[in-house]
């Protein structure tokens, strides 16, 4: 099972740049490897997207495909101008979706 894990600022000042650090543990299956029994293909079963917003606004996207590794990492930079919240989206290929969210504090 995937499990997101983020990490954000606790405090910034009104329009520092942060760096956002975000992982997901997921085993990603590129559909090409072969069942050992069966002989048959593993369907592909990859996290092919991800989306950060802030407080409701798009500030980073990225789509991924099957050369990505397992466990995939990204870090990105966001401009801060207020207090407010992050909200982290990733979608795997049978469109199954985890989430998580982090607040910042902008003084």
């Amino acid at each position: 099972m995937a499990k997101p894990r983020v990490k954000v600022p606790g405090k910034a000042k009104a329009g520092d740049v942060i760096l956002i650090k975000t992982l997901i543990s997921h085993k990603m299956e590129t559909g090409r490897r072969k069942n050992k029994k069966t002989g048959e293909l593993i369907p592909r079963k990859i996290i092919n997207s991800f989306v950060a917003k802030f407080n409701g606004k798009e500030v980073f996207r990225a789509k991924m495909h099957p050369g990505i590794s397992a466990n995939p990492y990204l870090a990105f930079h966001v401009k801060v101008p207020a207090s407010g919240e992050f909200e982290f989206t990733w979608t795997e290929d049978t469109g199954k979706t985890w989430s998580a969210k982090k607040k910042i504090a902008v003084g």
